[in-house]
């Protein structure tokens, strides 16, 4: 029973996720892009991990390799999403690379 309660997040306890590196691969003129780089600044607040946003547009390698995908979000170095941002996925990364430290 107590190992159960243990799974149990408090409410408004937050995972240690602040080593993580998030990079959002982007273009200027992305609408999809702006509501996922806003979306991760607001996570950015409360749990203080890193975001890093990268115009593939300025290498002609990366604009060539992530053409339309973007945005392209990269936890760590790993392409974690392409295109949106799914933020029940994106909150169960976080809890589970809480859990990992």
């Amino acid at each position: 029973m107590l190992s159960l309660l243990s799974r149990w997040r408090r409410p408004g306890a937050s995972p240690d996720v602040a080593h993580l590196n998030v990079t959002v691969y982007s273009r200027a003129q992305c609408c999809c892009c702006h509501k996922a780089v806003d979306l991760l600044e607001d996570y950015q607040r409360r749990h203080r991990f890193q975001v890093e946003v990268v115009d593939v547009d300025s290498d002609p390698g990366m604009a060539t390799a992530y053409g339309a995908e973007v945005p392209v979000v990269a936890v760590d170095g790993k392409v974690r999403f392409k295109g949106a941002v799914n933020l029940v996925l994106f909150d169960r990364l976080l809890a589970a690379e809480g859990r990992g430290r």
